[in-house]
């Protein structure tokens, strides 16, 4: 039988994600599990991202790298869990071919941005801590803006590119092996008389960003690890501000590798579902990952959410003692100011 034969000007224009095959038998508990964790990701990051902007003590390089951080978490699994979600309640498993192509350019931009987000904010830390003096000099709202629009337009420039390379090949099959569209295996799915050379290019030249990127972060971490072993005041502010983002580094890079090799690499022994997992890991772990350890580790971002708490807490007893006791709306206010009073002293004091 002749391969199906898929190209620019054929009439068929989508592609069968197969990896459903084997999720056909527990849809429902899937579906509610996913749509639940997707609910969590999107709460969790919006909430860290509405706490920055809204907070002008936050108003600081690292946590305005943050934000753009969990930003970047939300563009990513918004490529991926909407449509992931719909399937799993369809008994059609298939994306368009502009669709595949857009969702590989978000998944592969995603993880990019993520890197590269990180390679700044590590550059952040070892101003900060190795060269305090230049920080604020050096740190301005232009330079600022700047490493920011770095983080994003490098990798959006360098995989439009990629997807460009991708969208020009003569493809000969339409099932792709999982859940979700990525360039190489879209690649894979090249007629043999393809010439795939520039796409072999395009993705070392990619690798080798991100080895830079890498040995970028490499770098700053041993000057920072020199600086802090002189001073404790140092270590303790390696501590609450490096350790979350090295933890964060470690993890990204292993989950892209790992991932990168079993691409190209991996065996087709496994399970289906296993495979799956395998591919979809940098849109389980790291999106939920950032903002909680983040969140946790970072004392004023804890303090804040811990007094956002307090204060709904103590508004609703509030509520509960003017209903006891017949207050006034005045003398409930007074209650409330001095309530706020006293929670802004302790919010201050923590930090």
């Amino acid at each position: 039988m002749c391969p199906l034969i898929m190209d620019n000007q054929s009439n068929e224009r989508s592609f069968i994600l197969s990896g459903f095959n084997e999720t056909m038998n527990f849809t429902v508990p899937l579906f509610s599990v996913t749509l639940l964790y997707y609910c969590g990701i999107l709460f969790f990051n919006i909430s860290l991202v509405l706490l920055i902007v809204l907070d002008e003590s936050l108003h600081e390089p690292m946590y305005i790298f943050l934000s753009s951080l969990c930003i970047n978490a939300l563009y990513g699994t918004t490529g991926f869990y909407p449509k992931f979600l719909s399937d799993l309640l369809s008994s059609s498993h298939r994306i368009s071919y502009e669709g595949c192509l857009l969702q590989a350019f978000i998944m592969y931009s995603f993880v990019c941005c993520n890197f590269s987000i990180l390679t700044v904010m590590a550059f952040d830390r070892y101003l900060a801590i190795c060269r305090p003096l230049h920080y604020h000099s050096f740190m301005t709202k232009r330079r600022l803006s700047q490493l920011v629009c770095f983080s994003w337009l490098t990798p959006f420039c360098v995989f439009a590119i990629n997807v460009v390379l991708t969208a020009r090949l003569k493809l000969c099959g339409i099932k792709i092996q999982r859940v979700l569209c990525l360039n190489w295996l879209i690649v894979k799915l090249a007629c043999p008389e393809a010439d795939t050379f520039s796409n072999n290019i395009s993705a070392y030249v990619i690798l080798v960003i991100n080895v830079s990127h890498w040995l970028f972060i490499i770098w700053t971490y041993i000057y920072l690890i020199k600086t802090c072993v002189r001073s404790r005041e140092d270590r303790v502010k390696f501590t609450q501000t490096c350790v979350p983002h090295l933890t964060s580094v470690i993890i990204n890079f292993t989950v892209i590798v790992f991932d990168s090799m079993y691409l190209r690499f991996g065996s087709r022994d496994l399970s289906q579902s296993l495979q799956n997992f395998i591919t979809l890991e940098f849109v389980i772990i790291r999106p939920v990952m950032n903002p909680l350890m983040y969140g946790f580790k970072l004392t004023k971002i804890r303090n804040r959410i811990l007094s956002l708490i307090y204060l709904k807490g103590e508004m609703i007893s509030i509520k509960g003692y003017r209903l006891e006791y017949g207050c006034s709306k005045w003398e409930t206010l007074e209650i409330v100011l001095e309530r706020m009073c006293n929670i802004l002293v302790h919010v201050s004091l923590g930090s």
